[in-house]
């Protein structure tokens, strides 16, 4: 008999040990000399007979391990007790009721399955010897979901894709203590409102700029405080800007003379572009000149066959832009080109080395392409540009700084600022509201909002107006939806980890059970 030897729970007192096969069984039998009745919980010591329980325990010495423990079953004292016979509860640090593994091995096989879910944590569990299946990981999780005791008082609210373009469910964190408290199974306003509802200590909710989270948030907690996000205000500023100079590309290729496009100093690519924009110019005409008649939008999809958000991008001038915006690994060495083109350095591989040992990892070709369009422009060349790039390149010339463009993008950018005012009123506007979200500067919204009504982020002004209440929160509390969109990369994170195992209750277990 060994009493007190660490590789046995505790009130349990090991008998024998024995190994084989690469498994170390253990005998044990409890300490206690009584045991509580379940029904009525008076104390007994009338042993009634003994039987094996078999519990799996944490490896020891490159060894699987297996208890066997005598266990007892009891006569209940109380004459009055219906039960007659009962078998006695081992203590909760040794099993619990029913249990096939020890508690500490049951607490292993929680957290395999919270860190690595089903199949990949059945792999890594069978490295360390412990034999349990995917399917025992995940129930076990099931099992043991955390329960939220604190009453939450600030929460951050967004929405994730079951199915992106398909079903979405809502998230909700505790700002306060950093952790996700509880997921939702849509992102209707209704659902969201009955989930405020039921918890009043809520008293700050931080949400996007989302119409349904408003009006969730105004139904189901009307006194609690809306927090607008900082980041989506200062994107969707972006994205007002983005659309303003897509609705100005018609003044703006006038501005830079490049009403009509000479093909000679297009690329390939370029020239397919310009002669889809042919196409879509033929479209965009037949729908406008139905809406100078005052024709519906419905009436026009119905005649043209053409999409309903494509027809009211057309009529709302949103259709116009040439180019399409194209992501280029030499974007960030064009300034270093320009200035060594200006030298007198024509020599595409020349070039290639001088930006390769500058950091350009591309290929000389991507090189040689730029010399050939160089040249030609060169070759048809007065000083005016002979092609406007696409409005998502306007708008970043225009937000960058001068110094960081090239010769080419710096004269566009005085052509554009000379001739198309409004575009460079709409630009300092956004700078302005930039500025104000990132130094927090409440007392300069209103007078931003009366100077940008009028001009073309009039829409989104009109917008901030709605949420004045959220927006103005967002400039004078601390709280925002950063620590929501991080705990909404986890979920994500562990969705695809589940393959098509991510249920929601399988979901909400996990990620509750992680916090």
């Amino acid at each position: 008999m060994v009493r007190g030897l660490p590789l046995a729970p505790c009130d349990l007192v090991v008998e024998h040990m024995q190994s084989e096969a690469g498994q170390l069984t253990i005998s044990a039998y409890p300490t206690s000399k009584t045991a509580t009745c379940p029904t009525c919980g008076s104390r007994s010591g009338r042993v009634h007979s003994t039987y094996q329980r078999s519990l799996m325990d944490l490896p020891a010495h490159g060894q699987a391990v297996r208890i066997r423990v005598s266990a007892r079953r009891f006569r209940c004292v109380l004459a009055t007790c219906g039960q007659r016979i009962f078998t006695e509860r081992l203590a909760a640090t040794a099993s619990l009721p029913f249990a096939r593994r020890t508690a500490r091995l049951e607490g292993i096989v929680h957290h395999l399955g919270l860190a690595l879910g089903g199949r990949p944590g059945q792999s890594f569990a069978r490295r360390l010897l412990l034999p349990v299946s995917k399917d025992t990981l995940l129930r076990v999780v099931r099992r043991r979901v955390a329960v939220q005791i604190e009453a939450p008082r600030v929460i951050g609210v967004d929405d994730w894709a079951f199915r992106r373009g398909h079903s979405y469910g809502t998230i909700v964190v505790d700002l306060e203590r950093r952790r996700i408290i509880d997921l939702l199974p849509d992102r209707e306003a209704a659902t969201v409102a009955a989930w405020l509802a039921a918890r009043p200590s809520v008293g700050i909710i931080a949400r996007d700029r989302g119409t349904g989270y408003i009006q969730a948030a105004t139904t189901g907690r009307p006194e609690a405080i809306q927090v607008a996000d900082r980041w989506h205000l200062m994107e969707n500023a972006s994205a007002a800007f983005l659309t303003a100079v897509q609705r100005s590309m018609p003044a703006v290729r006038k501005a830079v003379g490049s009403l009509v496009v000479d093909p000679a100093v297009l690329s390939c690519a370029e020239r397919r572009q310009h002669s889809g924009w042919l196409r879509r110019e033929e479209e965009n005409t037949g729908i406008l000149a139905l809406a100078k008649q005052g024709v519906a939008i419905k009436e026009i999809v119905r005649r043209t066959g053409k999409s309903r958000g494509l027809v009211r991008q057309v009529v709302r001038g949103s259709r116009t832009d040439m180019f399409r915006s194209r992501m280029s690994s030499l974007d960030p060495f064009l300034k270093q080109l320009d200035a060594d083109w200006m030298s007198g350095c024509h020599n595409g591989a020349a070039l290639w080395r001088k930006a390769k040992a500058a950091g350009f990892a591309g290929g000389m070709r991507t090189i040689s392409e730029w010399t050939t369009r160089q040249r030609r422009a060169t070759a048809t060349a007065n000083a005016r540009p002979h092609m406007v790039g696409s409005a998502r390149g306007i708008a970043r010339m225009m937000t960058s700084d001068r110094d960081a463009l090239s010769k080419t993008g710096a004269c566009t950018m005085a052509m554009i600022e000379t001739t198309v005012p409004a575009l460079v009123l709409a630009r300092d506007l956004m700078d302005r509201f930039h500025g104000m979200i990132q130094r927090r500067m409440s007392a300069d919204l209103e007078p931003w909002i009366v100077d940008a009504t009028p001009s073309l982020l009039g829409s989104f002004a009109k917008g901030i107006v709605q949420d004045r209440a959220g927006v103005h929160a967002a400039l004078t509390q601390p709280w925002s939806n950063g620590q929501t969109e991080g705990q909404n990369t986890k979920l994500k994170l562990v969705k695809r980890q589940m393959y098509g195992r991510a249920k929601l209750d399988l979901l909400r277990a996990r990620l509750l059970g992680a916090a």
